[in-house]
């Protein structure tokens, strides 16, 4: 994956949840849990992104040497 489609990735997951946070009518709490979520999944996207994680689910460590 390219570094420019990463960053329109994270754009327009970005755009997308502050469209969800400004103008859909939703308790607090909910739109925490949600930002948490997002936050978590997006996490998790770009560690298997740049390798760290594989999709067996084992963490590779990079050396420093």
């Amino acid at each position: 994956m390219s570094l420019i489609s990463l960053v329109v990735t994270l754009i327009v997951v970005g755009v997308l949840l502050w469209l969800v946070n400004t103008y859909l009518p939703m308790d607090g709490k909910i739109k925490k849990i949600l930002n948490i979520v997002v936050v978590i999944c997006v996490v998790v996207w770009l560690l298997y992104v740049f390798g760290i994680i594989n999709h067996s689910g084992d963490i590779r460590v990079p050396q420093v040497r």
